[in-house]
């Protein structure tokens, strides 16, 4: 019987698509369908050539269908649609009788993941979601030396700046990922594995507070059973620093913790075929896992900024009004 796994995939003329296209190739496993409602798909020749393409639902539904009554039935159905789809797709995977693997956010509020525990255990199929940064070499150092510092004392409570800039054109607005009710606002759309790596490391919510919420900026604080987070998050270029303008970047990633930076801007490329490779061993992280992230998305979209009360973030001054 050959070990060779078979996957579907949703969403696969997106920007991080191409990502489960390598990293089902890389794990030695077939991509046999992909589904987009748009036609600009031409990356998958560089991975699965052969593999089925869709650009309607129903007609990649009934080749699936088809495919179980031939007995050659999918094993993962890999999601990467926009952040409203996901809850959706991830049902429908399991009702199918396929484990789903999802792109972070797993789905947009924590009633969802009850829904999906539901269905999870009538179907006896699990969700996947991706948490790569949890695998990120230098996030899991943190995570030993916290452990270990905390062991020693156990109260220790750490200040951290979270400074996240990513610029992105006035497309980005016109987009789904522009619109709140499809991607679940800016902090759920670029700052969700942020949140997810923070509490992973430093434990449960206890305050959630946002400063500032705009199109293009989110700024709060995050008080963490062992951690003051003050965060910031944008997609405007104009609030990244000078001298990183100056090199020709467009991002800006920071994250200071007792006023020491850490580093982790390298080691990205791989994570998502980690993450498979986990996930085919068993591994993977599943709807507990990506729940306190979920709470804290939701809990951020929910709230009316306070302005500039309390523990701000030193770039909320970048932003005007």
């Amino acid at each position: 019987m050959s070990d060779v796994k078979t996957f579907a995939l949703t969403g696969a003329a997106g920007y991080i698509a191409p990502r489960h296209m390598k990293a089902i190739k890389d794990t030695g496993n077939e991509l046999t369908a992909a589904l987009d409602v748009y036609d600009a798909v031409g990356i998958i020749d560089s991975y699965f050539p052969q593999a089925e393409f869709f650009t309607e639902f129903e007609l990649f539904d009934n080749y699936l269908e088809r495919l179980k009554r031939e007995d050659k039935k999918i094993d993962y159905l890999s999601i990467a649609t926009p952040n409203y789809l996901h809850l959706p797709h991830i049902g429908w995977a399991l009702r199918n009788g396929y484990d789903a693997i999802c792109e972070k956010p797993l789905v947009l509020n924590p009633s969802d993941i009850d829904e999906l525990k539901e269905i999870e255990q009538k179907s006896g199929k699990r969700v996947y979601n991706i948490l790569q940064l949890r695998l990120h070499e230098s996030i899991k150092a943190l995570k030993e030396k916290v452990e270990k510092e905390l062991q020693e004392n156990p109260n220790k409570v750490y200040d951290i700046d979270l400074t996240y800039l990513t610029s992105r054109g006035k497309w980005y607005f016109v987009s789904w990922k522009g619109n709140e009710k499809k991607s679940g606002g800016l902090a759920t759309n670029i700052g969700v594995h942020f949140y997810d790596m923070l509490s992973w490391i430093f434990g449960g919510v206890k305050q959630n507070i946002v400063h500032i919420k705009t199109k293009d900026a989110a700024a709060g604080y995050l008080e963490l059973e062992h951690a003051r987070v003050r965060w910031f998050l944008s997609v405007n270029y104009d609030y990244i620093p000078q001298e990183i303008k100056a090199t020709g970047q467009r991002t800006y990633r920071s994250i200071t913790i007792d006023s020491q930076e850490i580093e982790f801007s390298g080691g990205f490329t791989e994570l998502h075929t980690r993450s498979y490779e986990e996930i085919l061993k068993g591994n993977g992280f599943g709807l507990d896992e990506a729940r306190k992230s979920i709470e804290i998305v939701s809990t951020i979209r929910n709230l009316e900024p306070v302005g500039l009360k309390g523990e701000w973030h030193p770039f909320c001054k970048k932003v005007e009004g």
